[in-house]
């Protein structure tokens, strides 16, 4: 059998945050060159303030939009009051990936030890779109994106990945 040739995917990045500025988001762009510099295209680039509806609204127009293959979103997956990327999301999604946030945890246990658990990060799929949903370090986006998604992104990744499940998201 012999291995399809690499697919770039059309990626989304939304960064929510109060405090910063597209000038100080450190994480989004992070995430742009990484799935740049992997082969895919970042198709748009925004940032939100830490408010469930805006989130909602980026994220909506995102999935809707079949031009958009994943959207990442980085930000908001703390414990304080107003850490809400997670409760904006998983409502709009049709099936969680459950092991996405239980291995994060697991990798980030390695650099942040007990710290890891106030991570709710989470992944899924709504309308045929992933979604990854990230805290905002950028330590935290490195080690979800090198050692989860940009493989899983990979339909060439053995023995299967997200990326050749793609055709069927949308199966009934």
């Amino acid at each position: 059998m012999t291995t399809p040739a690499f697919k770039s995917l059309n990626i989304a990045v939304l960064t929510v945050s109060d405090t910063r500025t597209e000038e100080e988001d450190i994480s989004g762009k992070l995430l742009v060159n990484a799935l740049t510099e992997t082969g895919h295209v970042n198709i748009h680039k925004a940032l939100v303030r830490d408010d469930k509806y805006d989130i909602r609204t980026v994220v909506s127009r995102w999935i809707s939009d079949t031009d958009v293959d994943v959207v990442l979103t980085t930000g908001g997956t703390g414990v304080t009051g107003r850490d809400g990327t997670p409760e904006a999301v998983q409502p709009l999604l049709d099936k969680e990936i459950q092991g996405f946030g239980e291995m994060f945890r697991v990798l980030s246990y390695e650099d942040i030890k007990t710290s890891t658990l106030q991570s709710r990060t989470l992944a899924g799929v709504a309308n045929g779109t992933y979604l990854f949903v990230l805290p905002g370090s950028s330590s935290a986006c490195r080690t979800a994106w090198e050692k989860l998604i940009s493989e899983q992104l990979d339909i060439r990744t053995k023995p299967c990945n997200l990326a050749m499940l793609m055709p069927r998201l949308k199966e009934v």
